[in-house]
């Protein structure tokens, strides 16, 4: 596990980051008051101006006079790469780097790497719009929406604690657009793919609505290790993630030769990527390499935590 925490005492707020700085703890400042966050978009409405980014382990007090730091901050980060991928709100920033810049980034660079023919192309929303806009500057084709978000008050489709209410808010928040789908080839670019159900269903409303072609892109690379520290996919177990049960079909084992299948390009990596397409329907698949991702964030890959792309992690 990993955790950061505030403590509000009668007169004080303690503020102390995790050890490796994976969830991030930010100061506000606004004419001499201080607030504490974890996402930035907190302030903004109320005024004030982000001043301080805990560091990894650091430890501060906040009172009415000012800010004591009671532990110095540690060098080692490894800040989640998931909060830009999926989890961050587009106009948050983590160690100044905002949110929709990394995601419109990522989706720039792969579209610019893209040869396949499509007549639009579009995201699966809320967290696909900003790659599906760079997708479509970096490719030169139009962005339009394919899909539709039916509310903001849905919640993440991925919390609910059972499969049949998460697949219930995956189908409820969200509707396609059948004027604009009817015998396109579209591109749609999404965050990430779990446990590929509801990726599944989405999938073949498209079709039932007339497309002619489906081609999903993925901002980050295939998630091959459950999150051991924040369990930002709500993953239970190995077998939950789509790659892991493609794997024992491939191997006999869900554990054999992950770092093969971790590595972009792979002949296994390539064989796990295929055997998804076609469980999902889908015409073409392709995610992001962790490096695409890493230079989209804008810091050292000493920094990221990309534990659950490639098994790598500070314990």
């Amino acid at each position: 596990g990993s955790c950061s925490m505030l403590l509000l005492t009668e007169d004080s707020i303690i503020a102390a980051r995790d050890k490796y700085g994976r969830t991030p703890v930010i100061v506000g400042q606004k004419d001499g008051a201080h607030a504490i966050t974890s996402e930035t978009c907190a302030f903004p409405n109320l005024g004030y101006d982000v001043c301080y980014n805990l560091g990894p382990a650091e430890i501060v007090e906040v009172k009415a006079d000012g800010i004591t730091k009671l532990k110095e901050a540690e060098k080692t980060m490894q800040i989640c790469a998931f909060l830009w991928t999926y989890y961050g709100y587009p106009v948050c920033e983590y160690e100044g780097k905002n949110v929709d810049l990394m995601r419109y980034e990522s989706g720039l660079e792969m579209g610019r790497n893209d040869d396949t023919e499509v007549d639009f192309v579009s995201a699966v929303p809320d967290s696909g719009i900003g790659m599906a806009l760079g997708y479509s500057q970096g490719k030169g084709v139009p962005y339009q929406r394919g899909i539709v978000k039916y509310t903001p008050t849905w919640p993440r489709s991925f919390t609910p604690s059972t499969q049949e209410r998460r697949e219930l808010v995956a189908k409820m928040k969200l509707i396609p657009n059948k004027t604009l789908l009817k015998d396109k080839k579209v591109i749609f670019c999404d965050d990430s793919i779990v446990r590929g159900t509801q990726l599944r269903d989405n999938v073949k409303d498209l079709f039932d609505c007339g497309a002619k072609e489906v081609h999903i892109r993925i901002s980050c690379p295939p998630l091959i290790y459950p999150c051991k520290f924040l369990n930002f996919t709500a993953s239970k177990s190995d077998m939950e993630l789509i790659t892991r049960r493609v794997i024992q079909r491939l191997e006999g084992r869900h554990d054999k030769d992950l770092q093969e299948y971790a590595t972009t390009d792979s002949p296994k990596y390539k064989a796990m990527v295929e055997s998804i397409r076609e469980e999902l329907g889908l015409t073409s698949l392709k995610f992001n390499s962790i490096e695409t991702i890493v230079k989209s964030i804008g810091l050292p890959k000493c920094c990221v935590c990309t534990h659950c792309f490639d098994g790598s992690s500070f314990d």
